[in-house]
């Protein structure tokens, strides 16, 4: 009785946190082409998304991202909810663990995140079991403890808004965006934002748990490149064509 009211409750929370907010704002564009152009196989994609549980995320974290999704490259076996061809597989809040196409996510502010030192075969690892995780439900404690955050509120202490992302169960069977992707580099050893310490003059680096990663640790991370698809071209800055009429001011009143 008590998990299916907790399943009942979380489907009304999980239609309430996915309405998109009206005042998002893309503030780049990346033509469909030049985006697929600029991924490899084991990239991360973040997102920043447009939705109410997006605003959570964002709060805790202190950052732009608040989504993740992992680029698997063309596979032809995969399509999204649509049926179209699918090369990124994504937590869902509402679907687990899906195969998206990449025009989910065209209009939004988005960074690619690629893990630059891992080797082909690891690389190859990581594919394999985001594809694996296929079907894996979403976290729902973790939706119902993001869900607070979306109601007044006195501020969070920022040493306490790692651990408010990952309150939800922490199962296995069971993720959010960025822990699914964690767990994946993690089974192959490769490192994404670990603890350092320093011992016998020497630095030691201590596996996080993957509960505790967000979208923002890939973007942060030493051991992950930050690609623009835009400079990849080598575009002629000097042909732009500007309008030189100043834009107006917003209006503050």
């Amino acid at each position: 009785m008590i998990r299916f009211l907790t399943r009942f409750m979380s489907q009304i929370i999980i239609r309430y946190i996915e309405k998109p907010v009206l005042n998002y704002q893309a503030h780049q564009f990346v033509p469909l082409n030049d985006l697929r152009d600029s991924l490899q196989p084991g990239d991360v994609l973040l997102v920043e998304g447009n939705q109410r549980i997006s605003t959570a995320i964002k709060y805790l974290t202190q950052s732009t991202w608040s989504h993740a999704a992992l680029y698997i490259g063309e596979n032809d076996t995969l399509t999204d909810e649509f049926g179209y061809p699918a090369c990124l597989i994504e937590a869902d809040v509402s679907r687990g663990a899906v195969a998206s196409s990449l025009t989910k996510y065209l209009g939004y502010n988005t960074r690619i995140c690629r893990p630059t030192l891992i080797t082909p075969d690891d690389r190859d690892a990581v594919v394999a079991y985001m594809i694996a995780a296929l079907g894996t439900a979403y976290d729902v404690k973790n939706v119902i403890d993001l869900a607070r955050y979306l109601l007044p509120q006195p501020p969070v202490p920022v040493k306490w808004r790692r651990r408010m992302i990952a309150l939800g169960s922490g199962e296995p069977s069971q993720a959010i965006c960025s822990t699914l992707i964690a767990r994946a580099f993690q089974s192959v050893g490769y490192p994404i934002l670990p603890d350092v310490t320093l011992e016998n003059q020497r630095e030691v680096l201590h596996i996080r748990h993957h509960s505790l990663f967000t979208p923002r640790d890939f973007d942060v991370s030493p051991y992950f490149d930050v690609v623009k698809p835009l400079t990849l071209k080598k575009l002629d800055y000097k042909s732009f064509k500007w309008n030189r009429q100043a834009l107006d001011p917003p209006d503050e009143t």
